[in-house]
């Protein structure tokens, strides 16, 4: 995803967003998804965890197919899937904390030791990298237009010389993009909240991370009244996100696993499972 300063998903006053991170209680995929223990516990390989036996995400739900709540109510997506892999090399279980993604993107989750790693569908920029470590690149990620049927847009420029309406999700690369091209949308907290604003008139034309847009565009309800009109090739890619000056077994970890996977095929099995076509065929 691509906050401000920038990325999915710019940015808030450190010290207001490191509060936010020390009292908010977070809602997630287990148990104790709200807890958070003064002791680091280590897992295999002698990574520090800040739950005994978990490895704990924050994430940004729902970011679907990233990472959302299935009929069931439990946090499923790409981004869950290969967080499972670093997972099942420590020998823990995931644990997935919904919390803002302000507080993600700014480095005060980790901070904070809200989590472990942050996995929500994050772009590297040059930015973020100031509050936070990345892992090497797991996807490539561009943005999109989906807009009411009718239009006739089919590129910002239209969109601009029709004075449509324009929305965007808060704090993301999408938003930043738009701006420098003149644009000073409407802002959404979340990805549904955008969705439902362009369902309900709200805006026009909405700029989302071309994955999510094609996902929402499987369904029905979507695809009868709204239509992708064009794409932006932002040249993005997303990382897992670490504490800055980051665990390094917990990073080397992290990396040899993405790694394994893209040459063993596992990548490609995840990558088909949630887009249903193979790395490089996506729009």
């Amino acid at each position: 995803m691509a906050l401000s300063p920038k990325g999915r998903r710019g940015y808030a006053a450190g010290a207001l967003v490191l509060a936010a991170a020390l009292t908010l209680t977070a809602c997630g995929g287990g148990s104790s998804s709200g807890s958070t223990t003064s002791a680091s516990a280590s897992a295999a390989g002698g990574v520090k965890l800040v739950q005994p036996g978990k490895l704990t995400v924050c994430t940004n739900i729902p970011y679907e197919p990233f990472q959302f709540k299935d009929a069931s109510g439990k946090i499923v997506g790409f981004d869950v899937d290969i967080v499972d892999l670093v997972a099942k090399k420590l020998g823990v279980t995931q644990e997935i904390v919904d919390i803002d993604f302000a507080v993600i993107k700014s480095g005060a989750a980790m901070a904070a030791k809200k989590c472990d790693l942050a996995a929500a569908g994050m772009t590297i920029t040059p930015e973020r990298k100031a509050n936070i470590d990345f892992s090497d690149p797991y996807f490539d990620a561009t943005q999109a237009l989906l807009a009411k049927k009718g239009t006739g847009a089919k590129s910002l420029e239209d969109v601009k010389a029709k004075n449509l309406k324009l929305g965007a999700q808060a704090s993301t690369t999408g938003l930043d993009y738009v701006k420098k091209q003149g644009f000073d949308p409407t802002e959404y907290a979340d990805s549904a909240k955008e969705l439902l604003a362009l369902q309900a008139g709200q805006a026009d034309v909405i700029v989302q991370d071309l994955p999510v847009v094609l996902t929402w565009l499987k369904k029905p309800e979507v695809a009868a009244k709204f239509e992708l009109i064009g794409s932006l090739d932002t040249g993005e890619q997303y990382g897992l996100g670490l504490k800055k000056g980051a665990d390094p077994v917990l990073l080397k970890t992290i990396n040899e696993e993405i790694a394994k996977a893209k040459q063993d095929g596992t990548y490609e099995k995840i990558y088909v499972k949630w887009f249903g076509k193979k790395p490089g065929e996506l729009g």
